[in-house]
């Protein structure tokens, strides 16, 4: 092929045509598996905030809640045991920390005590902030599992009792403002919630 201009749009637009498709058939096919996947991650999240293998979601509501002027959306994943027992719930909860978006996925008994946690989504400093992930764990350094969140959960440097991540102050605050959040909705709002979820989350396999 003569090398003109022409001929050099041409074969540019028809490699670019190709990798569009071929970017496309890729993504069609792997959505699926990353769905099932995700679904995954969360239904186990939520067995482990809730310490128990054996549960049921019995609904999922989607809550907006304005927050400092902006629209906040938390997810409270309601659980029942094989009897129909209550459990309480795990409720995802999103704030803003020292890097970007921390999101957070927290259990609560009926009472509000926490049963355990785990982060969803987190961009904070490796080696720093991103140890909220097993620093306020039972075995960590400032365990909050136990703890009812009905008087807010606060770091040591602003007067409360929760040992702040060495170096990561900010970050610290973020988390427990994103616990103190979910309990609120989980309380105050998850009770009388309507659903906004399209289906359940199965985890009792």
């Amino acid at each position: 092929m003569e090398s003109t201009l022409v001929n050099m749009v041409v074969v540019l637009v028809g490699v670019a045509l190709i990798m569009g498709g071929i970017l496309a058939y890729v993504n069609h096919i792997t959505e699926g598996p990353i769905h099932e996947q995700s679904e995954k991650a969360l239904a186990d999240g939520i067995k482990a905030v809730m310490q128990s293998d054996a549960l049921t979601v019995t609904a999922n509501d989607t809550l907006v809640e304005t927050i400092d002027g902006k629209e906040c959306q938390f997810i409270v994943h309601k659980a029942s045991d094989a009897s129909g027992k209550e459990l309480g719930a795990a409720v995802e909860s999103t704030t803003l920390g020292f890097g970007g978006n921390l999101k957070v996925l927290v259990g609560f008994n009926p009472e509000g005590d926490i049963l355990g946690y785990t982060l969803l989504e987190h961009a904070e400093t490796p080696g720093l902030g991103a140890k909220a992930d097993t620093w306020f764990q039972s075995d960590g350094k400032a365990s909050i599992i136990g703890k009812n969140p009905s008087t807010p959960l606060t770091v040591s440097k602003d007067g409360g009792d929760v040992d702040a991540i060495t170096a990561s102050t900010i970050t610290s605050r973020a988390f427990l403002k994103a616990i103190n959040q979910a309990y609120n909705v989980y309380k105050q709002k998850g009770a009388d919630a309507e659903s906004g979820a399209s289906k359940k989350v199965a985890v009792n396999q």
